[in-house]
């Protein structure tokens, strides 16, 4: 019965969803001509087919129908400055008066390398990249020559990228690394894998918190166990803060008292645009220096000015580490607020995450991994988006929720009162809380 009754609901979803959005439909259909799926980015599609997004401003977004959503998926954390800031915007069209990639060394990527190590102090040294994948590519790849070993220790649930995912085995695009896949958060396992394969084992990639698995935080005891086991083993330890690097003044890692070895920083670093980098200590990183070291880090679009230029103006004037202090505490009161009220509804939704980030999830109990969402029942999360839309809400399919600094806290306030209507108009098909 209820099955059946979730199937008729989403179909509904659908039915008005693909009346609303005649524009999107047709750019979808046509774009499929040219592009399997009409797409380059899966995590974008969804069915019945994706919004077409055609502006966005502040936290804003406009749809090609001419919907306004208030933005709470921000580019899946890399839009921490919202849509066409005027600081990123303006540092963008000086940086290009003088040229767009000047086959050199330019002015403007020392101040930015400077700007972030002084930011987050366990990286003594880094390199840029043009996304957070290509920069965990490169931190393990600098393990793999600095500790001549081959084996990588990763954990289910992980996500380090397109060609970095993670199951209970690595997913079918992952590089063919020697990989050994653990549980998240079991700190006693983990330890003891490591033992087991410690002569083996170059690097040990994990989130301080999983974002792309449904924001599950890292317990303080697994990753002080992960940090251990690395210095008995002689493996270097890298912390993917792609994404958890905004959730701290100085990064989630640094508010936890965790040293890594080496760091991955993503796209929100630089300003929301095509960024990376990777870093940490001198001596892991020296590999690197083309006057003494062995490695050889390609990339035209590297030190590219645009992006150097709106990685320092972002840092330096919007995303400053009280301001990013701020963020945190508001995404924190948020969650609170929202797994306030679905206990209150007693219906098992929670919302899980550190600072501004978090996903809602149709579940009870605490969530340590990602086999702990393995029940939940996706129809519900598709059932959550499709009202968030019709609210005038863009989030993620997934659950997944992200704020900007641009949100007003009427834009808090507008999410927060549309999980309540949601829970209204669907708590026959939500499972309960009592």
């Amino acid at each position: 019965m209820i099955d059946a009754a979730i199937d008729q609901a989403l179909a509904g979803a659908y039915q008005r969803f693909t009346d609303s959005n005649p524009a999107s439909w047709r750019q979808f259909d046509e774009q499929a001509r040219y592009m399997p799926g009409a797409n380059s980015r899966s995590v974008l599609f969804y069915a019945p087919f994706p919004l077409t997004i055609a502006k966005g401003e502040g936290a804003a977004l406009w749809d090609a129908d001419g919907h306004r959503y208030a933005d709470f998926i921000a580019e899946y954390t890399a839009g921490v400055y919202g849509h066409s800031a005027p600081e990123i915007r303006d540092a963008v069209i000086e940086a290009m008066k003088s040229g767009i990639n000047l086959t050199g060394h330019n002015l403007l990527e020392g101040r930015l390398a400077r700007t972030i190590c002084e930011r987050f102090p366990q990286i003594e040294q880094l390199r840029f990249t043009n996304s957070g994948t290509e920069a965990n590519l490169m931190a393990l790849t600098a393990a793999l020559h600095f500790t001549g070993r081959r084996k990588i220790v990763v954990f289910s649930g992980g996500y380090h990228g397109g060609v970095l995912g993670f199951g209970d085995k690595p997913s079918p695009t992952t590089v063919p690394f020697d990989f050994l896949v653990l549980p998240y958060n079991d700190a006693q396992l983990a330890s003891e894998q490591i033992q087991k394969y410690g002569p083996e084992i170059a690097a040990i990639l994990v989130e301080p918190m999983q974002g792309a698995s449904g924001c599950i935080p890292g317990r303080l005891d697994f990753l002080q166990a992960l940090r251990e086991a690395a210095t008995q083993v002689g493996a270097l330890l890298i912390f993917d803060e792609v994404m958890t690097s905004r959730l701290a003044p100085h990064g989630l890692a640094n508010k936890l008292g965790i040293q890594s070895d080496l760091t991955t920083l993503g796209k929100y670093i630089g300003g929301g645009m095509s960024f990376g980098a990777f870093g940490g200590r001198a001596d892991v990183m020296a590999q690197f220096d083309p006057r003494t070291g062995a490695l050889a880090h390609s990339g035209t679009f590297n030190n590219n000015v645009m992006t150097m230029a709106a990685g320092y103006a972002g840092l330096t004037k919007l995303f400053t580490p009280e301001a990013a202090g701020k963020l945190a505490e508001r995404g924190e009161a948020m969650r609170a607020r929202l797994n306030v009220l679905c206990s209150k509804e007693g219906v098992a939704m929670q919302f899980t995450g550190v600072g501004s980030l978090m996903n809602a999830h149709f579940l009870s109990g605490e969530v340590l991994r990602v086999n702990d969402l393995a029940m939940v029942d996706g129809r519900l999360r598709q059932l959550l988006f499709f009202h968030l839309l019709s609210q005038g809400i863009y989030a993620s399919p997934r659950g997944f929720i992200v704020l900007s600094l641009p949100l007003a806290d009427a834009d808090i306030d507008r999410f927060v009162a549309a999980i309540g209507g949601f829970i209204g108009e669907y708590r026959t098909l939500l499972p309960s809380g009592k």
